[in-house]
């Protein structure tokens, strides 16, 4: 499964498994893929330069990269603090009624939310770029769009190569006006933030745009004939987050929601503003069905509703609230069946890409017939 892209960056296959988790990340890398570490988590510098030097030291040379969530636009003197006295009290009432209505306990004295949205904010993805700089990634990409135009310039000088993610093709011209070198077409089946618009539709659409730009396909993809289908679209490899989440590296903290996203049908998803503000496809739950009702207060704009729902999500996690607990996720979930390991999805993935093209030339040597 090589592209020019992915003989680029030295990798056998041209698989881009995007990962919140060190030791998936190091894994695709092994297994011939291209990890990336998904970096908005890390809002303590040391926690990230920790991992970095952990994934270096299993990566076993091999390339990998680290996906950061900043916006193009800088906003000057806002800090947390002045964000969280947007949000309206009404909000915090309805969050707390609804923890309540399913006896969600409070975290104990002390203990700090385990989950912020302080990562979507600019001066918190600039450190974390200050840490990352000075490891050898190959590939920084941003999943607000086109960073801004300093930090696509800091990568180039570094040789690392910048990826937007565009769920249009519009959004994607725009980051190639913007200097970026690789597009990740999202479609509307990928787990997260995502446009309106499918993958099958999406893919063609945005290589026509770029061209000659590499594009990857990302959404709705866990196969290897759906990386096969993706390649025939135009793009030169395939973009996947949701299949490593019930792989046995990933470090879950919670056995019920891992039984949940195995459980899980491909229609069991719903795009939702209740995680960020912004839709974002996750499990569908009691929790994005109270924000999503219209007798409800209705959820927030970006960052407003992340902060205003951290301390609730940790709640919720950590206590395993089955009817509350979810997770952004693809619709490729309804494929996730069973744990394995990362090796072993890409076993999986390299055979299954094998027979479709086996499949396809075995159709198109009979048309020619």
């Amino acid at each position: 499964m090589q592209t020019e892209l992915s003989k680029t960056l030295g990798v056998e296959h041209a698989v881009f498994g995007f990962t919140p988790f060190p030791a998936v990340a190091a894994a695709i890398s092994r297994a011939g893929g291209f990890g990336v570490l998904g970096a908005v988590r890390y809002t303590a510098p040391d926690d990230l330069k920790r991992d970095l030097d952990w994934i270096e030291a299993h990566v076993d040379g091999k390339p990998y990269g680290l996906d950061v969530v900043m916006p193009a636009k800088k906003v000057e003197g806002v800090s947390e603090a002045d964000v969280e006295a947007m949000i309206p009290e009404a909000h915090r009432r309805f969050v707390q009624d609804t923890l309540a209505k399913h006896a969600v306990p409070e975290l104990a004295e002390g203990e700090a939310s385990g989950w912020r949205i302080t990562g979507w904010m600019e001066q918190v993805a600039r450190t974390q770029l200050d840490v990352a700089f000075d490891y050898p990634i190959r590939l920084l990409a941003n999943a607000l769009g086109s960073p801004p135009a300093d930090v696509v310039a800091r990568a180039h000088d570094r040789d690392v190569l910048v990826a937007a993610l565009a769920g249009s093709a519009r959004h994607a011209r725009k980051h190639q006006e913007a200097g970026i070198d690789v597009v990740v077409a999202q479609g509307y089946e990928a787990g997260g933030h995502t446009g309106e618009i499918a993958s099958m539709v999406l893919t063609p659409e945005v290589v026509e745009a770029v061209d000659p730009l590499p594009v990857l396909a990302a959404g709705g993809i866990g196969s290897g004939p759906q990386v096969a289908a993706a390649l025939a679209l135009g793009a030169q490899g395939v973009w996947l987050g949701s299949l490593w989440l019930t792989t046995t590296e990933a470090d879950m903290h919670s056995p019920a929601l891992t039984r949940k996203l195995l459980a899980a049908g491909s229609g069991d998803t719903v795009r939702s503003r209740a995680l960020t503000g912004k839709p974002a496809r996750q499990l569908r739950t009691e929790w994005t069905d109270a924000w999503d009702d219209p007798d409800g207060p209705g959820t927030l704009p970006m960052p407003l509703q992340g902060l205003l729902v951290a301390e609730a999500v940790s709640r919720i996690q950590k206590y395993e609230i089955d009817p509350l607990l979810g997770t952004p996720v693809g619709q490729i979930v309804g494929r996730m069946t069973s744990e394995r390991s990362v090796q072993a999805v890409f076993d999986d993935l390299t055979s299954g890409f094998e027979r479709a093209v086996d499949r396809v030339n075995r159709i198109a040597g009979r048309s020619a017939t």
